[in-house]
């Protein structure tokens, strides 16, 4: 997701467009991989001194309902990016660096074969490695 597709879609869902909105949406879309919630804190820290935890994590979570942005839990702690498509896919992500790679491949229909009378509503699929430029 573009940086004005997200704020677009705050103001299609009625919320207010703010300068802290779009540099938490800026600076997950620089990152362009999962990170906590207390480094995009820590970013905005720069911009605005005094930024409480609270006004970070509020504004991500309206993100997430609004499928603005991902989150995943990893390192034992949730982590955020910024969507990354609009077509269905899952990730690979570096547990040492974080980059991530997109999936193409979904074995969903592998899944349903072996689980005859379930009714799958939804699924996520990644996979925790090392990068190339980790290994």
């Amino acid at each position: 997701m573009k940086i004005e597709e997200a704020i677009q879609t705050l103001k299609n869902n009625g919320y207010k467009y703010t300068d802290k909105r779009r540099d938490m949406i800026t600076i997950l879309a620089e990152e362009d991989k999962y990170i906590t919630a207390k480094a995009i804190q820590f970013k905005m820290y720069e911009m605005y001194p005094g930024i409480s935890f609270d006004t970070v994590y509020r504004n991500l979570h309206l993100f997430s309902e609004l499928n603005i942005i991902e989150a995943t839990e990893w390192n034992n702690e949730k982590q955020f990016r910024l969507s990354c498509a609009h077509h269905h896919h899952h990730h690979f992500i570096c547990e040492s660096c974080g980059q991530t790679k997109v999936i193409e491949h979904c074995p969903l229909e592998v899944f349903k074969n072996e689980l005859p009378g379930v009714e799958i509503k939804n699924h996520k699929i990644e996979l925790y490695g090392l990068c190339e430029k980790c290994q």
